[in-house]
């Protein structure tokens, strides 16, 4: 998914047209076209067909694309792209032994993610029950301003970075439940930064409520959070926060300790 913030940025000298497009290729690929043809890579790129064919075939001989017959489609291969960051990020492995204690604890999906653009991307979840009408998966997006680790994202940036995002951000009632008043909002990011976690109940989906708290560097900066997710007919609110909150921010602890500790 191409950011509204990703639109807003000019090419320099240093920009590199070419790959820029190889890896738009790659993107026109997912869970709606798991398989084009070389007339549609073209149309969903913005290329000529001698442009797309070109890349196609590139990534084709690297063993990023299979071919057959008319049709294109993504390798395993693609994989290591997405493994290349997940194993250079601290995150990825020092939260899940923490992430289980946390699953176990409270029987329900436990997640941690990072905040890109005016999106959250999923680097971890453990799944208990299926909580959304979408399934949620290693990198999964959500929008961050209505989502509770993005709300705890957006909470630990600065002022201007967080104005930015949220001037970004594609903001409208997904519910009834939905705030969608800027006001309101930052009155709450303001909130969660006093408190140290924030709570969604029923605002991106029917049903659907989280409680998330932020996860630190060594320097005290927000460089993830963990959320843990249910069906509010199972949970009020305060009785959400009284089961999930002390097992999340446990854990969350336990992670800013070991990070420190890098």
């Amino acid at each position: 998914m191409v950011t509204d913030m990703e639109n807003t940025q000019q090419p320099s000298d240093s920009y590199v047209q070419s790959f820029a497009r190889g890896l738009s290729v790659i993107r026109a690929f997912g869970p709606q076209r798991p398989q084009m043809t070389l007339s549609e890579v073209a149309a969903q790129c913005g290329l000529t067909r001698a442009g797309a064919r070109r890349i196609l075939l590139t990534l084709e001989h690297l063993g990023y694309v299979a071919v057959e017959g008319r049709q294109f489609s993504l390798t395993p291969r693609i994989l290591e792209l997405g493994y290349s960051y997940l194993s250079a990020t601290p995150l990825w492995d020092l939260a899940l032994p923490y992430m289980e204690e946390v699953a176990e604890a409270t029987r329900e999906s436990c997640s941690v993610s990072v905040l890109d653009g005016t999106d959250i991307v999923y680097i971890l979840r453990l799944s208990m029950h299926k909580v959304m009408s979408i399934n949620l998966a290693v990198g999964s997006r959500l929008p961050a301003w209505v989502t509770s680790m993005g709300r705890v994202l957006l909470a630990g940036l600065p002022a201007a970075e967080q104005d930015r995002v949220l001037a970004a951000s594609d903001i409208r009632a997904h519910t009834a439940h939905t705030v969608t008043s800027m006001a309101d909002l930052k009155r709450m990011l303001a909130q969660v930064r006093v408190d140290g976690y924030a709570c969604v109940v029923q605002e991106l989906e029917p049903g659907l409520q989280s409680v998330a708290v932020p996860i630190m560097d060594r320097t005290g900066r927000v460089i993830g959070a963990m959320n843990v997710s249910g069906h509010a007919n199972r949970y009020s609110r305060d009785a959400m926060l009284e089961a999930f909150l002390p097992p999340l921010r446990h854990a969350a602890d336990q992670i800013n300790q070991a990070l420190r500790r890098r």
